[in-house]
């Protein structure tokens, strides 16, 4: 039931990733992303896709930028993953037998 969750908690991570590293090291081009990433360049590319879409990042001559649509999520990302993680927490049930 969880795996598909997993599997789309795995990729928003690399995405997440993707973006911390373009805010930091802007303008970054896609083959020194997969490299300062340790990804395969197929990767790099489908998430530099994503965030395009979302308006996280642009492309500029120089290599992909962050928007300020970025800053101001990354700005916000702890407080928003503390809600998740509280909304996951409260999932749990102690063990009993009394399911």
């Amino acid at each position: 039931m969880l795996e598909k969750l997993k599997t789309e908690i795995e990729l928003v991570a690399r995405h997440l990733e993707v973006l911390r590293v373009v805010a930091a090291h802007q303008p970054i081009g896609i083959m020194k992303l997969a490299e300062v990433l340790g990804l395969p360049y197929h990767r790099v590319r489908y998430s530099l896709r994503v965030l395009e879409g979302m308006g996280y990042i642009r492309a500029s001559p120089a290599g992909a930028v962050a928007t300020e649509r970025a800053l101001a999520f990354l700005d916000h990302l702890d407080d928003d993953l503390d809600a998740m993680i509280a909304l996951l927490e409260g999932m749990r049930r102690p063990i009993s037998h009394n399911i």
